[in-house]
C-alpha cells in the first residue's frame, strides 16, 4: 500500500573561518579539548561546533550565527546565557 522511499538525510558543511577550529560534540554533548572533556549540551551531540580563544583558557562557542556561551576550561562546562528566543519586553510598556 505504501512504497517505502528512502529519503537520506544531507548534512550542512559549515564553514567557520573566523575560530580557531571546529570540533565535533560527542553524544553524550561533550567536546574534547586539550585532553579534558568539557561539558557543552546533548542538544548538540554529533554537531560540529565552532570555537574560539578568546582569552587565556576561555573558548568561545558557536554554533551556525549563534554563539550559545563560553567555556572556561578549568569549569569544564559551558555555562547557560540569556535565552535569545525569550519573551521580550515592549518599548511601550
Amino acid at each position: 500500500m505504501f512504497g517505502g522511499k528512502t529519503r537520506s538525510m544531507t548534512r550542512l558543511s559549515l564553514a567557520y573561518p573566523l575560530h580557531d577550529r571546529d570540533v565535533l560534540v560527542t553524544a553524550c554533548g561533550r567536546i574534547c579539548m586539550h585532553r579534558k572533556r568539557v561539558a557543552i549540551s546533548t542538544v548538540f551531540a554529533g554537531q560540529r561546533v565552532a570555537i574560539k580563544e578568546v582569552d587565556e583558557g576561555i573558548w568561545l562557542v558557536s554554533c551556525m550565527n549563534y554563539d550559545p556561551g563560553y567555556i572556561d576550561l578549568e569549569q569544564k562546562t559551558l555555562p547557560p546565557q540569556d535565552n535569545p528566543f525569550g519573551p521580550r519586553l515592549s518599548p511601550m510598556s
